[in-house]
């Protein structure tokens, strides 16, 4: 296992996927870094390899790679960083609200 290159930041994003070869589907971003996401999808399965632009509402669309899958969840590697301070922005818009732990 490789480290990560920066840390994930939990948010809760939705987001519409299309591959290349044109299937469309709308999904969730659970986590993100400015190198790549998690995404869950609802309709559609990817394979590794599979290209594909990702488009939060309200944003421009981000482009990358499947690198990993496992159940409905996928691994996307962008193919251009985002800046920091848009990862920043994201983060903070999109915060995945944790559940309280009891004591």
């Amino acid at each position: 296992m490789l480290p990560r290159r920066s840390a994930r930041r939990s948010v809760s994003m939705a987001v519409q996927c299309r591959t290349q070869s044109g299937l469309r589907d709308n999904g969730e971003i659970s986590d993100i870094s400015t190198e790549g996401c998690c995404v869950r999808m609802r309709g559609i399965y990817f394979r590794v390899g599979t290209r594909v632009v990702l488009r939060p509402q309200g944003m421009e669309g981000m482009t990358g790679i499947v690198r990993w899958i496992s159940g409905d969840l996928a691994g996307v590697e962008f193919d251009r960083p985002i800046y920091g301070p848009i990862l920043d922005h994201i983060a903070a818009a999109h915060a995945a609200i944790m559940p309280q732990r009891r004591a």
